[in-house]
């Protein structure tokens, strides 16, 4: 299976070099670009500054409603397939991480009244500016999948892994073009690996900032994000 394919690595090698050789000039351009990782610590830093009040705010009420962490952890897959603890606020009664997860779905019981709101507005993710910040994600990029979805999906799309050729984004071609919430089948994700895909090969600082400036229509026209 494609999600055990650490294992079968050998020195030098990376996801990169076994599972996608024809995108192995990419990573130079998307993932260590100078100015992206500059313009990330810069954007980041004054959005974290701005965004403070709304995040204290989110994380009392989710800590009034229910018993629990404000901050919600979870594993996830970065660049060339490093693991990483992704920071969102808590939306679900449940702290779910490990191999056996259940993807949220429309009217899921788990997802609190506060958490409604906070992913109808994409508010839970503001946290994951502090992954930018410290470097395991980007403004934009493939968003990341849990670790076990990572497995599931990856030994069903063969480039799936493709994926793992740039930092993990806060937002990202798949997300404007609405390719959001739940993927009950493979087809649905799929389609997001191909948007992501087609970010890595196409990748430019002008292409970043015209999807960020599409991140706020698409987040207000979306019935995707339950």
């Amino acid at each position: 299976m494609v999600g055990n394919i650490k294992g079968d690595l050998v020195d030098g090698e990376s996801y990169i070099d076994v599972l996608s050789p024809r995108l192995s000039e990419a990573p130079a351009r998307v993932a260590f670009d100078i100015r992206k990782r500059a313009l990330d610590v810069m954007a980041s830093t004054a959005l974290l500054i701005l965004f403070a009040p709304t995040l204290l705010i989110a994380a009392l009420l989710v800590k009034l409603e229910s018993p629990g962490p404000a901050l919600f952890r979870q594993t996830r897959g970065g660049l060339n397939g490093a693991r990483f603890q992704i920071l969102k606020l808590r939306t679900m009664r449940c702290l779910e991480d490990g191999q056996d997860l259940t993807q949220a779905q429309r009217n899921d019981q788990r997802v609190t009244r506060v958490g409604r709101f906070l992913r109808a507005t994409s508010i839970d993710e503001l946290p994951q500016l502090l992954n930018v910040l410290r470097g395991d994600m980007s403004l934009v990029g493939p968003r990341p999948h849990a670790a076990a979805h990572d497995e599931y999906y990856g030994s069903r799309i063969p480039e799936y892994y493709a994926r793992y050729q740039a930092r993990p984004g806060l937002t990202g071609l798949a997300q404007v073009k609405g390719l959001r919430g739940g993927t009950e089948t493979v087809e649905a994700m799929r389609r997001r690996v191909e948007a992501d895909i087609d970010y890595i090969q196409t990748w430019s600082i002008l292409k970043d900032a015209k999807i960020v400036l599409l991140t706020i229509p698409s987040l207000l026209l979306t019935e995707n994000a339950y």
